[in-house]
């Protein structure tokens, strides 16, 4: 099958999860180690809109800067020199193997931890854009963790209510549902996903 690619200047929902199902976060330092390194290899070449980590998986909702946009003093890279050009697939790639390597030390295992290669997916309509923030922010109410959104601590929903500095695209979120209530209101009724299935996945 073939793997599609990630480009600049496009939205995408990217997600993985644990080789064979397995648990990627065993711990609150788990989860808080993943989110710093996200700042450090993600951030300086993506805006993020949606985010979301499970026990065994993740959800990224996406916009890949351009070159132009991407401010390369605040870039995070593993090699000694300076990458010639910015790849949004090598940026992720860092952040798994630095995970990776930081999981694997802590726990006394050896080999991969997450699957390869990583789904991506093109958003390409607004009906999928909204869909999917609901859909990402959803996921831990329909795995059973939690009974309403605002209850789970690592996903994005409480970011978009709360007033504090943050550089999740906060004020885009917003104004995609019109108002904060009309974001809340949608994400208390349980949407219809079918005209999405596709561009979904359970795992």
């Amino acid at each position: 099958m073939k793997i599609e690619s990630i480009e600049p200047g496009k939205f995408y929902h990217i997600y993985n999860r644990g080789i064979n199902g397995i648990d990627i976060f065993n711990e609150k330092g788990n989860y808080n180690y993943f989110l710093q390194l996200y700042q450090k290899y993600i951030e300086p070449i993506a805006e993020t809109y949606a985010w979301c980590l499970m026990r065994n998986h993740f959800h990224l909702m996406v916009y890949l800067k351009e070159e132009k946009e991407i401010n390369l003093a605040q870039l995070s890279y593993n090699t000694v020199e300076e990458p010639r050009q910015i790849n949004a697939s090598r940026q992720l790639a860092h952040l798994f193997n630095a995970y990776c390597q930081s999981f694997n030390k802590k726990y006394n295992r050896t080999g991969s931890l997450f699957e390869k290669p990583f789904e991506r997916k093109h958003i390409n309509s607004d009906i999928y854009f909204t869909r999917l923030i609901y859909y990402i922010h959803n996921n831990p109410v329909h795995h059973g963790f939690v009974e309403r959104m605002h209850d789970y601590e690592w996903s994005s929903y409480n970011t978009v209510l709360s007033l504090k500095p943050t550089k999740l695209k906060r004020k885009e979120i917003i104004n995609t549902f019109g108002t904060l209530d009309n974001f809340i209101y949608f994400h208390q009724n349980k949407q219809g996903l079918d005209d999405i299935s596709e561009l979904l996945i359970d795992y």
